[in-house]
């Protein structure tokens, strides 16, 4: 049999994490084909082809695939699951909006956020907000299931897999795609970024929030990001949120601001290389993860390490 990759994209370029899904896939020793399925598919398919370990790229094209609902990307998906074993993505919002609809399509169960591929059907997953680990074994025919991109490495590039058109199926009634919305920054993206500094409700209000982060952040070039708690205060926006509820992230360096290290916050930030709190409270959960703590006034020490850099 074969596995089948759902490659994520902007319409233009693939998710980083479509490499990192392609490593994991090499797990069950067998081709591996990758989906793109979008109105402009030649840039796609290219960067797909070329990741090294994959067989074929499947291309669907058509211009109601420009932004397709997760319902027309099911009904794509789950004829194509007959001449697979496996069906999977790098665990995301995307992912976790389209495979379930494919595993109830297809009357198997849904494996998310998986950690580590012990063989063919047995997964390493976290639970309780990943403060516990389950080993699972999954007797389904079709296995489906996202990984998380941190725990693998990028697929390398230079290869030139074969290129194969497919059909698209009618676009489902029910649903359609209205509009969307950006928050359009020079910042990395928060998933992608290198370094991310974060800040959490110990900042008291936007205006701190932006004037003690933000600096930080510019001299580093990093991404921001932001504990639930300093969302929902209304401090940063909700697409800045780091944790269980929000986007996970594994950056070179996370710097966290004022952040407690609830347990929900660390799910989303403990694969990063090196951590590194600061933080008024010595008793702090977020210190038992960092590697590096400073237990100080964040309003002090943070404008004399942003003017230091």
């Amino acid at each position: 049999m074969r596995t089948l990759i759902i490659a994520e994209h902007d319409g233009q370029h693939l998710n980083e994490q479509v490499a990192r899904a392609v490593t994991a896939a090499q797990q069950w020793q067998q081709p591996v084909d990758v989906l793109i399925a979008a109105a402009q598919t030649d840039a796609l398919a290219a960067q797909a082809a070329a990741l090294q370990g994959v067989s074929n790229v499947l291309v669907a094209t058509d211009a109601a695939l420009q932004h397709p609902t997760a319902e027309h990307l099911a009904d794509l998906i789950v004829p194509l699951a007959a001449n697979y074993s496996v069906v999977l993505a790098a665990h995301s919002a995307f992912s976790k909006n389209v495979l379930p609809r494919v595993a109830a399509l297809l009357d198997v169960n849904m494996l998310s956020d998986v950690l580590e591929i012990v063989n063919t059907n047995t997964y390493v997953r976290g639970i309780y907000a990943g403060n516990v680990l389950a080993t699972v074994q999954s007797s389904d025919a079709i296995q489906v299931l996202t990984v998380r991109g941190s725990k693998f490495a990028a697929a390398a590039t230079g290869a030139t897999a074969e290129q194969k058109a497919i059909a698209t199926p009618a676009v489902p009634q029910g649903s359609h795609w209205v509009s969307e919305a950006f928050n359009k920054s020079e910042r990395p993206a928060l998933t992608a970024a290198k370094v991310v500094v974060s800040g959490g409700r110990a900042l008291g209000s936007a205006d701190a929030f932006a004037q003690v982060i933000a600096p930080l952040a510019d001299k580093l070039h990093a991404a921001i990001g932001a504990s639930r708690a300093a969302v929902d205060a209304g401090y940063a926006p909700n697409d800045l949120q780091v944790g269980q509820t929000g986007v996970v992230v594994a950056p070179e360096l996370y710097i966290a601001v004022g952040i407690s290290g609830a347990i929900q916050h660390a799910y989303g930030m403990k694969d990063s290389k090196v951590v590194v709190a600061i933080n008024q409270d010595p008793e702090a959960q977020i210190f038992k993860i960092a590697d590096y703590g400073l237990v100080a006034d964040l309003f002090e020490v943070v404008p004399q390490l942003t003017a230091a850099l």
